[in-house]
């Protein structure tokens, strides 16, 4: 399986950092926003070529999967140019930023026939799968979720602390995350509100929102969501069920008292992103639809534009 990865930020680099533990897999090309460190990032991971030109990496005939973890902006309209040329896609979270370029992805996988694959990360965490098991095991059912997402970027910045040449959302990106987490753990969301804080004079972005949603089980979640706090960093889970509580942090996790649970026997990795290309292979060689297509993360994406259309 020959990968060209594009995008050459702090995902880029987890991805390729996966992608090296899994059999039969080689990345031959890495696309970059600008080439001298696109090229640098190259030789670390030893990808044999390095480009700034997308267009060109479709072109050729050593590609068969493309992974994107481009700037949100642009993952519809790369998505689709690959199906386009002919080339499996794996789409960072969120696939789009609005509902109709969600629509026109969707549009061109049913076209195609192509895998097409969002980075839905939640579902391939091991401390969430977990939770999933225990779910459809009938030994734990869900009556709230709270999610905390919490970030200091009042300067735009990413997640290694570097300048971003664009500009991050809570609501498509952050909230997106929960979304779709809480419709796969607790069923089809039936109830959607949200609100928002102040608008960032400079980034033009709401930094602070919050997110109600329940889900046909009866099930609720809350989810908060700020670029804001200067303190411990990252999403938090809190599940509450009818016979436990677990804490989820990425790909840990522990009971309502912080006692740790061994995660370690749920899959073949500890590490989430890792998961998440393996399916996407998986799902190429199988000749199947993944975990976290396209056509199953769609509702959070309609989920997300009615709360959007809350929010002007």
């Amino acid at each position: 399986m020959r990968i060209a990865l594009v995008g050459g930020g702090a995902f880029g680099e987890k991805h390729l950092d996966g992608l090296r533990n899994i059999d039969g897999v080689e990345v031959t090309a890495l696309v970059g926003r600008r080439q001298d460190a696109t090229q640098t990032m190259a030789d670390k991971f030893g990808v044999a070529f390095a480009t700034t030109d997308y267009e060109a990496v479709l072109a050729r005939s050593d590609v068969d999967a493309v992974i994107l973890c481009t700037p949100t902006q642009m993952h519809a309209d790369q998505a689709i140019a690959a199906m386009n040329a002919g080339k499996h896609v794996e789409v960072e979270i969120p696939l789009a930023d609005s509902w109709a370029d969600a629509e026109a992805v969707m549009a061109k996988q049913k076209e195609t026939g192509l895998v097409c694959m969002v980075g839905h990360t939640r579902r391939f965490n091991p401390s969430h799968q977990y939770v999933h098991n225990q779910i459809k095991a009938g030994q734990f059912s869900i009556q709230q979720m709270d999610v905390q997402t919490y970030f200091f970027r009042r300067q735009n910045i990413n997640a290694k602390g570097e300048a971003r040449s664009w500009t991050d959302h809570l609501l498509w990106h952050h909230a997106a995350h929960t979304v779709d987490l809480f419709a796969y753990q607790a069923g089809p969301i039936v109830q959607a509100n949200a609100v928002q804080g102040p608008i960032h004079p400079e980034l033009g972005i709401a930094m602070d929102m919050s997110i109600q949603l329940k889900a046909d089980s009866g099930a609720i979640c809350t989810l908060s969501l700020s670029f804001n706090n200067d303190g411990p960093l990252g999403t938090f889970f809190r599940y509450i069920g009818d016979s436990a509580t677990y804490i989820a942090r990425y790909d840990d996790l522990v009971d309502g008292r912080e006692q740790p649970i061994d995660v370690s026997h749920v899959d073949v990795s500890m590490n989430g992103i890792e998961l998440q290309d393996r399916e996407f292979i998986a799902a190429i060689r199988e000749d199947r639809e993944p975990n976290s297509s396209v056509a199953q993360v769609l509702p959070c994406y309609k989920v997300l534009h009615d709360l959007e259309r809350q929010l002007v």
